[in-house]
C-alpha cells in the first residue's frame, strides 16, 4: 500500500470517531479551565525543563531522562512500563469507554557542544560510540517536548471529569537517529497496550514566534536517509602524488559531483537535497592518506525520486573511482536510520487545527505545507492509525525581526546557540496539546 493510499485509508477510519466530537463552546470553556490549572504547574513544569536542558543523553542512552518520565506518569496514577524499545517509557491511564490517544515525547538529545550562556546551559560531555568526547545538548527541544508532555499528563489527569477514554503517553528513545520510533513498534507498543485511534506529536519551531503553532494537512515532513562512503585510495608521500591515488581530491569530486543529481537529474518541480555533513581523512600535512570518509543526509518528498536520488549516489561515487583508478569505494545506505515521509491525517489535522484556531487566534494557526525535516513520529501513521504532528514556535518575535533586520538568521535546531523562549513556549505547548487530546476525547 502507497503511502498515499495509507493516508486515505486512515482518514476514513478516523471519520466516525472525528464527528462523534463537535461542541464549539467545549474548547473555549476546556481552554480557560487548562490555562487556570497551568497557572499552579508552572513554576514546577519550568524548574522540570531547566534540569532536563542541563542533564541531557545522547540517542539510545536516555536511561535516566526514561526513568524521569516514568516517575512523573507513575506519580499521576498511570501504569507505566519502562525498557520499551531501549529506553522507552510507555503509560497507560483509563478513564471509561472512549477514544484511545496516544502523546508522545522523543527523550534524546544531540552531540553538539552549547555555546547559548543560559544559567542552565549543558556542561554534559560523554564518549561517542566512535569513542569521541562530544559534548551533548538538547539543541533539538526535545527538553521542552517532555516538559509540555508531562503538564499535558497532570492537566489532564485534573481534568478526568471532561474526558472519556484511554491516554497512552509514550516517551521515545532515538529520534535523532531515527530508530525509536521503529524500535517501540518492534518491540510491541501497539500489540502490548492499546491500539491508539489517534497519535499526536509535537516540535519545537526555531523560526515561529512564540504564541504560534503550524502544521500541514497531509504530508508535512520528508524521507531521511543516512549514508557512510568510504572513498578509497593509496597513501603516499605528499611530494609525490604521482605514485600514490589521493582520496581527499577524489572526495572532493564526489562532493562536487553529487549536487549534480538534484540539479540535473530530479525534475525542478520535486524536492530533494544531498547533503555532506562529515569528511574525514588524513593525520598530517605532507601524507596522503588511504581513504576518505563522508556522511550524507539525503532528503526526498517522493518514493521515486528517493530511489532515483539513492542510485545516483551509489553510481557518481563508482564512476569517480574508476576515472582516478582507485580502488571501489564503500557506499552504505543505512536502512536501520531510514525516517519516512510523515503524513498528517487530512481530517484529523483538519479538525485539531481549527480548535486551535479557536484558542490562539485563526492568525496563530497557519498550514505550512511540507518541508525537508525529517521525524520517525511519521512511523506510527505507517501502521495505519490517524497520526497529527505540529510545530511549536518557540522563538521571540525580537529575535525573529532582528534576524530580518540584519540578514542574519535567527540561531535554528541544532544549532549551539538554539534555545526556546521558555515561559510562553511551555504554556503554549501544554495547552494546545491538552486542547487537543481533549478534542478528540471529550465526553
Amino acid at each position: 500500500m502507497t503511502r498515499v493510499k495509507l493516508n486515505k485509508c486512515s482518514t476514513l477510519m478516523a471519520l466516525p470517531i472525528l464527528a462523534a466530537f463537535t461542541s464549539p463552546s467545549h474548547g473555549q470553556d476546556a481552554s480557560k479551565q487548562i490555562r487556570t490549572l497551568l497557572d499552579g504547574q508552572y513554576a514546577s513544569l519550568e524548574t522540570l525543563y531547566k534540569h532536563l536542558h542541563a542533564h541531557p543523553e545522547l540517542s539510545l542512552e536516555e536511561e535516566k531522562t526514561g526513568l524521569r518520565m516514568a516517575k512523573e506518569l507513575k506519580d499521576l496514577g498511570f501504569d507505566v512500563t519502562t525498557k520499551v524499545g531501549g529506553h522507552g517509557v510507555v503509560g497507560v491511564l483509563k478513564n471509561g469507554e472512549g477514544p484511545t490517544v496516544l502523546v508522545r515525547t522523543d527523550l534524546d538529545a544531540l552531540p553538539v557542544t552549547e555555546k547559548t550562556g543560559l544559567p542552565y546551559a549543558s556542561k554534559v560531555r560523554v564518549r561517542d560510540k566512535e569513542g569521541l568526547d562530544v559534548g551533548v545538548m538538547h539543541a533539538c527541544g526535545h527538553d521542552m517536548h517532555m516538559t509540555c508532555w508531562v503538564g499535558a499528563a497532570r492537566i489532564l489527569t485534573k481534568m478526568k471529569k471532561d474526558w472519556k477514554g484511554t491516554l497512552i503517553f509514550i516517551g521515545q528513545p532515538a529520534e535523532e537517529i531515527g530508530v525509536g520510533a521503529k524500535a517501540m513498534l518492534e518491540d510491541g507498543l501497539f500489540k502490548r497496550f492499546p491500539r491508539p485511534d489517534f497519535c499526536l506529536g509535537l516540535h519545537c519551531d526555531s523560526r515561529i514566534p512564540f504564541g504560534q503553532v503550524a502544521y500541514s494537512e497531509g504530508l508535512l515532513l520528508a524521507n531521511v536517509d543516512s549514508i557512510d562512503i568510504t572513498v578509497k585510495g593509496r597513501g603516499g608521500h605528499g611530494s609525490a602524488p604521482q605514485v600514490s591515488i589521493d582520496p581527499i581530491v577524489l572526495a572532493a569530486k564526489i562532493i562536487l559531483d553529487l549536487q549534480t543529481i538534484v540539479s540535473r537529474e530530479v525534475s525542478p518541480l520535486d524536492a530533494a537535497v544531498v547533503t555532506v555533513g562529515s569528511i574525514h581523512g588524513g593525520t598530517k600535512h605532507n601524507i596522503i592518506p588511504s581513504e576518505v570518509k563522508l556522511q550524507l543526509t539525503v532528503r526526498t518528498l517522493k518514493d521515486s525520486v528517493r530511489k532515483h536520488v539513492l542510485e545516483g549516489i551509489v553510481r557518481i561515487t563508482k564512476a569517480a573511482a574508476v576515472g582516478a583508478r582507485a580502488p571501489e569505494p564503500i557506499v552504505k545506505i543505512d536502512l536501520d536510520r531510514f525516517t519516512p515521509a510523515l503524513f498528517n491525517d487530512p481530517a484529523l489535522a483538519k479538525q485539531i487545527s481549527n480548535r486551535l484556531r479557536d484558542i490562539l487566534g485563526k492568525d496563530n494557526v497557519k498550514d505550512i505545507g511540507p518541508i525537508m525535516g525529517g521525524e520517525d513520529f511519521g512511523r506510527y501513521g505507517r501502521e495505519g492509525v490517524p497520526i497529527f504532528f505540529y510545530f511549536l514556535g518557540t522563538q521571540s518575535p525580537e529575535r525573529l525581526e532582528n534576524a530580518v533586520k540584519t540578514g542574519t538568521p535567527a540561531p535554528g535546531l541544532h544549532s549551539d546557540l538554539y534555545f526556546p523562549v521558555v515561559e510562553p513556549s511551555i504554556r503554549n505547548g501544554v495547552l494546545t496539546m491538552t486542547s487537543a487530546v481533549l478534542e478528540l476525547m471529550k465526553r
